[in-house]
């Protein structure tokens, strides 16, 4: 018996952060709430309280879930599909452009992008803990340039950290285009965009 309550409470809580990710895709962490969970599972409020103990540990935990699954959308994909150097960086960019337009929370668009602009002046720990998941996005885009200069295939003058720091901005600004002006060409531009930063046709 113990056993199969651990397994239902594990169960309880992926249910709970499934739906504050939901929420937090169109209102913003800030509307992820105890309370509107527990409404929109038919949960007492008790109930949803006991998995996190407050709002702000419930949306760092739903914050952890989104970066989990971009992690998995975005560069799994691309270490699947090419060895290290150019290649793996351009399958990333196309991926992480897929994934603002059609694999995104809540069928496109950037959570982390989201919860970036929400939490970029607001001190705490839920910042904190975007800002980190932030840096260690543009360190992993830096590594992958520095190993595409180390492979031959970009020039050995290649700034890695300048490369990281084009390349969100275009994805930056594609979310925008695609979420706020469902402009349709977006993607395309950005993919573009990416390729060029790059110095790929």
């Amino acid at each position: 018996m113990p056993r199969r309550s651990a397994a239902e409470a594990l169960d309880t809580r992926a249910r709970i952060l499934d739906r504050a990710v939901e929420i937090a895709a169109t209102d913003g962490l800030e509307g992820v709430t105890i309370g509107r969970l527990a409404t929109d599972l038919g949960m007492s409020k008790a109930g949803v309280h006991g998995h996190f103990g407050s709002k702000e540990a419930l949306q760092l935990a739903a914050f952890d879930v989104a970066v989990e699954q971009f992690k998995e959308r975005v560069p799994a994909r691309a270490a699947q599909a090419a060895g290290p150097g150019l290649g793996r960086l351009l399958h990333l960019c196309d991926a992480w452009i897929d994934y603002l337009e059609r694999e995104g929370i809540a069928g496109g668009g950037c959570f982390l992008t989201a919860a970036a602009l929400e939490f970029d002046n607001r001190p705490g720990p839920v910042r904190d803990a975007v800002a980190d998941a932030a840096d260690r996005w543009l360190a992993h885009l830096a590594r992958l340039a520095a190993d595409a200069v180390e492979a031959g295939d970009l020039p050995s003058e290649t700034d890695p950290a300048q490369i990281a720091f084009e390349l969100n901005g275009i994805a930056m600004a594609a979310n925008q285009a695609i979420q706020l002006q469902r402009d349709p060409a977006a993607p395309d531009r950005a993919r573009r965009a990416m390729h060029r930063t790059v110095g790929a046709p």
